[in-house]
């Protein structure tokens, strides 16, 4: 399935939410006000944490983790929420219960996207382990084995990952998720709609942006249109225009290899082939020598910061599959489980 070709398009328009939350029949309560605008404003603090002042942060492998520690505690976030306000699996509509399972499992997907890019990625490290094992030797053939260890390194980085190339595809899915679903007389039905509304905001731009940046592609980003009626409204949009036009501008730069740490090894490494063709004549030379030590050192940040970043994509997957089996769980119990719910849990099996 192939994606619009236009550099980025606008998606999703709500209306004013206060109107679905407190229709007639389901007015809330002081308590469920303050928790849910207590939701919110953790959910615009998330946001603004996410909002770099530097730039040259959007789309490091630091500002990755961040982002992905900040889906975490988000999930986290709503979990709490649904406890706080006493809202029961057995009162879920079977309406909500299908769009969370369809979601989890689509995001689930996306995990295991990221997580295989990010192993992808980290293999490249052998071969610049074998870079420097092999200048580091005195065998005569110590230049070409670099160089083809070299050469290695530069196709394994450069090809394509066939999970990240589907992600396109999930993504859109998720985005037609974001209409909510109607909710009847229930002011905690509608409230936790409202709240999982920003959850699948932020969970959806923020795979966007992991998406482009893995594919190399700007055509993957997301743009995301949020009524300013929430509290984290103004914070997203923030987030979202800093963060997708600095990665528009890397693309139109003609750059494609966007990550910063793998951007940094990548011209250590253009600097270092050329001295390596020249081989022993220029062995001895401080330029060389500098050269094997900065690629050294930068390879081990790339290598540190992809196992970091690993531990975080992990950490979401599991709280993503904890979620599913305990939402199954609780339905089983209670007799509430459909045909088709098992089905699609059937379905839904995760292989890693």
């Amino acid at each position: 399935m192939s994606r619009p070709q236009e550099p980025h398009r606008p998606f999703f328009h709500f209306g004013n939410p206060f109107r679905m939350i407190s229709p007639k029949g389901s007015h809330l309560s002081p308590k469920l006000v303050a928790l849910l605008n207590t939701f919110e404003e953790t959910l615009a603090g998330r946001l603004r944490k996410l909002n770099p002042n530097d730039k040259d942060d959007v789309l490091s492998l630091s500002w990755m983790k961040l982002a992905m520690e900040s889906l975490c505690g988000t999930h986290n976030d709503i979990k709490t929420l649904i406890s706080e306000i006493d809202l029961p699996v057995s009162d879920w509509d079977e309406k909500w219960i299908d769009v969370y399972l369809d979601i989890s499992v689509k995001l689930l997907d996306l995990c295991i996207a990221f997580s295989s890019e990010i192993s992808r990625l980290n293999q490249g490290h052998l071969f610049l382990q074998c870079v420097l094992h092999n200048l580091d030797s005195t065998s005569s053939n110590q230049f070409i084995r670099a160089q083809s260890s070299l050469d290695g390194w530069r196709h394994h980085i450069g090809s394509k990952n066939p999970r990240v190339e589907k992600c396109s595809t999930i993504l859109d899915k998720l985005v037609e998720s974001l209409d909510l679903p109607k909710v009847k007389n229930s002011a905690k039905g509608k409230l936790l709609m409202r709240a999982m509304y920003g959850v699948k905001v932020l969970t959806v731009s923020v795979c966007s942006v992991f998406a482009a940046a893995f594919s190399g592609s700007a055509k993957k980003l997301l743009d995301l249109n949020v009524a300013e009626t929430y509290l984290w409204a103004q914070a997203f949009n923030d987030f979202q225009g800093n963060v997708n036009g600095e990665i528009r501008n890397v693309f139109s730069s003609g750059r494609f290899m966007v990550l910063k740490e793998l951007e940094a090894v990548d011209g250590t490494v253009k600097e270092l082939y050329p001295k390596i063709q020249d081989g022993v004549g220029l062995a001895e030379g401080k330029a060389f020598h500098s050269s094997i030590s900065d690629l050294e050192s930068k390879a081990q940040k790339l290598s540190q910061g992809l196992d970091l970043l690993t531990k975080e994509v992990d950490g979401f997957f599991q709280i993503l599959l904890t979620g599913r089996d305990a939402l199954l769980s609780k339905l089983r119990s209670g007799g509430a489980v459909s045909d088709q719910m098992l089905a699609g849990n059937v379905g839904a099996q995760v292989v890693r």
